[in-house]
């Protein structure tokens, strides 16, 4: 079959031909339908030797989509010809955490050499792939895989930062959005669908800005160092409720800070490898700053719920397996509006 994998350290992805795996206990196999192209991909991809974790090559795709084409034994609850996604961050499933649906905050997945599909163990960029346990499936019926396949990190992920930061969104408050692409655009529409706050909005793509006033932002600003200001200037001085900084570079994490309001949240999602200045006079009186991580199992489905819903618009760009080395080109380019996603059988 083919696949899309990282194959030495320093490398650009490869499509390659290798084995179709066959599942064992407990395993599900997925003929897969459609796999999100993601940043995090290439920040692994960019890892030296001494980080990392697991052997290459390394097939990727941590957002997977597909339908059950083999069950191993003693595999229960899913049948061949059910459409699923694929539940990412994969913990060790017995730890009280994880057993309240929260793997992605499982303490034990590391010491054990756990990972997620595409980050570390064989991922969704191929005609077929493994998943380890049923747990890890949420059945999507009829929804469009394509559509659906990047609310598995992209909708999951600021669904779960958001969540968190429900309490300071009440009816007159303010949300910032720094970065509409393929997580912030779906954050502009959970925020719109979930909280009655006013959403505002950053990018330095004009592309980006249009995509995130179709999708609901009441104001859209350019990201720069007159953002913090407009901000300001927009709440009467006051400063947002909620700040959701989808980059993560200093420059965003220092804008986070400067447009803040008392008692705020800052949530740091992005892996830019930037940080957020803490400290008394540095941050606003009360507020907090946090660097939330993917979300959880339950969440994944009420996401879904959400699209059954049909109150999601996801954007996408897709492209043929044997295209998927353009794909990652043009996402680290900077020149993807909205998500790419692969077709491993076109």
């Amino acid at each position: 079959m083919k696949a899309v994998q990282y194959r030495a350290i320093g490398a650009d992805p490869e499509v390659v031909d290798i084995p179709a795996p066959e599942p064992g206990p407990g395993q599900i196999l997925l003929k897969v339908t459609a796999a999100g192209v993601c940043h995090s991909d290439i920040a692994v991809m960019s890892l030296p030797a001494e980080r990392i974790a697991f052997p290459l090559p390394l097939t990727l795709g941590h957002e997977g989509a597909g339908v059950v084409a083999g069950l191993g034994s003693g595999v229960f609850g899913v049948t061949v010809g059910d459409a699923v996604v694929v539940y990412g961050p994969w913990g060790c499933g017995v730890c009280p955490i994880c057993a309240s649906g929260r793997e992605n905050y499982c303490p034990h997945a590391r010491t054990l050499g756990i990972h997620p599909p595409g980050l570390g163990s064989p991922g969704a960029m191929a005609e077929y792939m493994l998943v380890d346990d049923v747990r890890h499936l949420v059945p999507i019926g009829g929804l469009d895989p394509v559509a659906t396949v990047p609310l598995t990190d992209a909708g999951l992920t600021p669904y779960h930062a958001i969540r968190r930061a429900l309490p300071k969104l009440v009816p007159g408050s303010t949300a910032v959005v720094i970065g509409t692409g393929g997580l912030g655009h779906l954050a502009i529409q959970l925020l719109r669908v979930l909280t009655p706050a006013r959403v505002i909005a950053l990018d330095v793509s004009e592309d980006k800005l249009r995509l995130a006033r179709s999708v609901g932002a009441h104001e859209v600003l350019p990201s720069d160092e007159n953002a913090a200001p407009r901000v300001r200037e927009l709440t009467d001085g006051h400063g947002a409720q909620a700040i959701f900084d989808f980059v993560g570079i200093d420059l965003t994490g220092r804008m986070a800070a400067d447009m803040a309001g008392m008692d705020s949240d800052i949530q740091l999602v992005g892996i830019g490898g930037g940080t957020v200045p803490v400290g008394f006079a540095q941050v606003p009186y009360g507020a907090s700053v946090t660097a939330p991580y993917w979300g959880g199992r339950t969440e994944l489905a009420e996401v879904v719920a959400l699209a059954q819903d049909d109150v999601l618009s996801v954007h996408t760009e897709t492209f043929g397996i044997d295209e998927a080395p353009l794909a990652y080109e043009r996402l680290h380019a900077g020149n993807i509006t909205g998500r790419a996603v692969i077709l491993p059988h076109g």
